[in-house]
């Protein structure tokens, strides 16, 4: 038996019964009457985190409501199952609607609340607000997924990355790898933060000095919510250049034992949480493990990986103002290559990889009276991989990478609203990292046919970051509110003190209009694995890049909002390498895994990007969610012969469509259509690849050419069951439903002897089922 027929026959399973299952003829209230949940949270102050008393919780379309108490708690029991748009208000406040909030069967959903102070009043102005909160030092470039809408994304397959794919902002490389590609950037400028903790990677099989991998080693059922910036963000953010994604992870429940088991194409999972016994807390564990290579047989598949991770989190109050929580997150994988008998002239690597992954923070919250809050996390990070590979077409071509690296940070965060008017946030950021790297490249020749000789690089390293910030949020008058913010950076590593200014400003032309601009200066410091292979690289200054962005937003309606964002971004002091002046080696370094030798570094390399942005946002609304985005966009580097080219995923043209339907608490359909211009490559010069007996390319049209452009459309079908006490869901994905053949590159066949191409991901139906007990 096929992997597809697997896939097919699951998807039929599927339907047959959710079909047999359904209650036509009634409608869904009348239908799950019987079938009820709870809802409970927390009402706080998005700033300060103090608790709100006597904030008004109304369920949207119903009776049902409640009133928070002194300590902000509220509780709305015997809801009927289904999904809410639950509104929350209080005087003082702008109003918030949260929705796709989603009730089940005998079990307690909990929404933490937060409500945004509201400005001064303004003389014929009536604010609409509700739907999209945004922060106040962070006016634009800023998008937030609730949970729901990250676990039905469709063709995400439970992957945040894949999920941020749907924003215009955000590059379309290559379906089987979920690189973050951010307004002309490259994949390793991102940060990640998962409560409060730096993350490098949050991938499984995580691609060496890079920050990303084929699928993420989050478990999305984890996550409360995730703020994604696309640039100018705040001073709280530095060693990044591009974009930053929050991830919070959610608290267990604090009433009753919960259980859910997951099974997909993937793998298979189990989530479990409840309250600590004697203790106003809570904790929640899940652990995931991949299934592919205990049906490799079945399959017919010579070559699978295995993974698994294991999470979770522990919450205690020990006061009304203090809190700690502690996360972990574990992640192992293990795939191999060399097995294969099928490589042979088909594909230019073989290999294999070896990686395991921790992370774990430890943070107290302490709230300073009404008007501020201090976050501290204690954060211990472990990382080790080993990987070998070689080219099919010479057996002696090969190279072993193995790294160790060991982090504990320090990240502190403080809030003080001095009155409503002005608002102070202060920082700190403490690192001390130990590497061990032991690379090995071989003697190669390089894409343009030159012989490189072999590099060693063993090496053991220690050094530290420490980094300070202040922002300060004034609103001089109600219309107008601005963002001054300094960060400063200091490596001892590279003894380099860098200075980041930055500013943000949003004015309010009318009750549905605000126009948002921002500036500033972003540093970065240069991968080691390039720092390590020469002592003079050090004196390199940081990776440095400018960020203007101005943009203007219109509600539509209250669940509507339109956004148009223009931006330019400047970029210094990147490496190029003198013997191959045409290249830019950051971008080859993911591209084409081009991690070689490179003995003569320069770091007086430039680019830019510039572009203009389209996102139309509809939050769920009776019924109906969705996303059109689309970008016109320019990403180039100036090699050191003084030419303007093309970088490697330089898209021009995004344009993307997603969203859903609920005709009921039973059905939801969706879809995300994408569509982007063909990412530039320098073509293969077949005369010199059949004389080399390997792949050359031309030096002459370095860029030139493009791929086909890329489009695809994703579709996936939900079905919820509701019993008593408990739940079920089952859910079919379809990626690429019309088949396109979309090109991921092309190589040489030296069997054939002739340039060929490899395919991204044709027709893939993926079926899972979720089961709340």
């Amino acid at each position: 038996m096929s992997f597809l027929t697997l896939l097919r026959l699951g998807s039929a399973v599927f339907f047959l019964i959710a079909l047999s299952s359904d209650t036509s003829g009634q409608t869904p209230r009348e239908s799950v009457n019987f079938k009820r949940g709870i809802l409970k949270g927390t009402v706080i102050d998005s700033e300060t985190g103090a608790t709100i008393e006597s904030a008004s919780i109304k369920v949207l379309g119903t009776l049902w409501g409640d009133v928070s108490d002194s300590t902000g708690l509220f509780r709305i029991a015997d809801l009927p199952v289904g999904s809410y748009s639950i509104e929350i208000s209080c005087v003082g406040y702008e109003t918030r609607v949260e929705s796709d909030i989603i009730v089940r069967a005998g079990r307690t959903t909990v929404l933490n609340a937060k409500l945004q102070v509201r400005p001064y009043p303004v003389n014929g102005i009536r604010v609409f607000s509700g739907y999209f909160v945004d922060s106040p030092a962070e006016p634009t470039s800023a998008t937030r997924y609730s949970f729901e809408e990250i676990r039905r994304s469709p063709g995400s397959a439970g992957d945040i990355s894949r999920v941020i794919f749907g924003l215009p902002s955000v590059a379309k490389v290559n379906d089987l790898i979920n690189y973050l590609v951010v307004r002309g950037g490259s994949p390793e400028e991102n940060s990640f933060y998962i409560d409060n903790t730096r993350i490098s990677n949050i991938n499984h099989f995580p691609f060496f000095g890079a920050t990303g991998g084929p699928i993420s080693l989050v478990n999305i059922d984890l996550i409360n919510e995730v703020n994604f910036s696309a640039g100018g963000y705040s001073a709280a953010f530095g060693d990044c250049l591009s974009s930053v994604t929050q991830i919070d992870y959610r608290e267990g429940s604090r009433e009753e034992v919960d259980v859910q088991a997951d099974l997909n194409i993937g793998g298979f999972g189990l989530i479990a949480e409840g309250p600590i016994p004697g203790s106003n807390g809570s904790w929640i564990f899940a652990g995931r493990r991949s299934f592919l290579d205990l049906i490799a047989d079945l399959m017919s598949e010579s070559v699978v990986p295995r993974y698994s991770d294991y999470q979770g989190k522990l919450v205690l109050d020990v006061s009304p103002r203090d809190r700690i929580s502690l996360f972990g997150i574990l992640g192992d994988d293990y795939v191999n290559f060399e097995g294969a008998g099928n490589f042979k002239g088909t594909y230019v690597y073989i290999g294999w990889l070896d990686s395991r992954q921790f992370a774990s923070g430890l943070t107290w919250r302490h709230l300073w009276g009404n008007n501020g809050y201090s976050n501290t996390t204690l954060s211990y990070l472990s990382g080790q991989s080993a990987s070998g590979s070689r080219e099919a077409v010479d057996v002696n071509d090969f190279s072993i990478e193995r790294a160790m690296n060991d982090e504990i940070q320090l990240r502190n965060l403080n809030f003080f609203r001095i009155d409503k008017n002005h608002d102070v946030q202060t920082g700190i950021d403490l690192n001390y990292i130990s590497s061990d790297l032991d690379l090995y490249y071989g003697a190669y020749r390089d894409f343009f046919g030159r012989p490189m000789p072999p590099l060693t690089i063993k090496r053991r390293f220690h050094y530290s970051n420490s980094g300070m910030f202040l922002n300060y949020t004034v609103r001089p008058w109600s219309k107008l509110t601005l963002t001054f913010g300094i960060r400063s950076d200091y490596s001892d590593y590279t003894e380099n003190l860098t200075l980041s200014p930055r500013a943000a400003i949003s004015y309010r032309l009318s009750e549905r209009t605000r126009l948002n601009a921002a500036a500033g200066v972003y540093h970065q410091g240069h991968p080691p694995s390039l720092l390590v292979q020469k002592q003079s690289n050090l004196l390199f200054d940081d990776l440095l890049a400018y960020h203007a962005v101005l943009g203007i937003e219109r509600l539509f309606a209250e669940d509507t909002r339109c956004r148009i964002e223009g931006y330019y971004k400047w970029y210094y002091n990147f490496p190029m390498n003198a013997r191959e002046p045409e290249l830019f080696i950051i971008d080859e370094i993911f591209y084409n895994e081009y991690w070689h030798y490179h003995p003569d570094l320069r770091d007086d390399g430039r680019a830019r990007s510039y572009g203009v942005e389209l996102t139309i946002q509809k939050k769920f609304r009776r019924g109906v969610y969705g996303l059109l985005g689309g970008s016109w966009f320019r990403s180039q580097y100036r090699d050191l012969l003084g030419i303007w080219r093309n970088r490697v995923f330089d898209n021009r043209i995004i344009l993307s469509a997603e969203g859903g339907y609920k005709p009921n608490d039973r059905w939801e359909f969706s879809l995300r259509w994408i569509f982007a211009g063909g990412c530039p490559y320098t073509p293969i010069e077949s005369e010199l690849s059949d004389h080399y007996g390997r792949e050359i390319h031309d030096r002459r049209l370095i860029n030139e050419f493009r791929y086909p452009d890329y489009h695809s459309l994703n579709l996936r079908v939900d079905r919820r069951f509701n019993f008593k006490k408990s739940n079920v869901i089952l859910y079919i994905s379809a990626w690429n439903v019309y088949d396109r053949k979309n090109i991921f590159t092309y190589y040489w066949d030296y069997t054939e002897r002739k340039v060929k191409e490899v395919e991204q991901w044709r027709f893939l139906p993926l079926v899972g089922i979720e089961f709340e007990f």
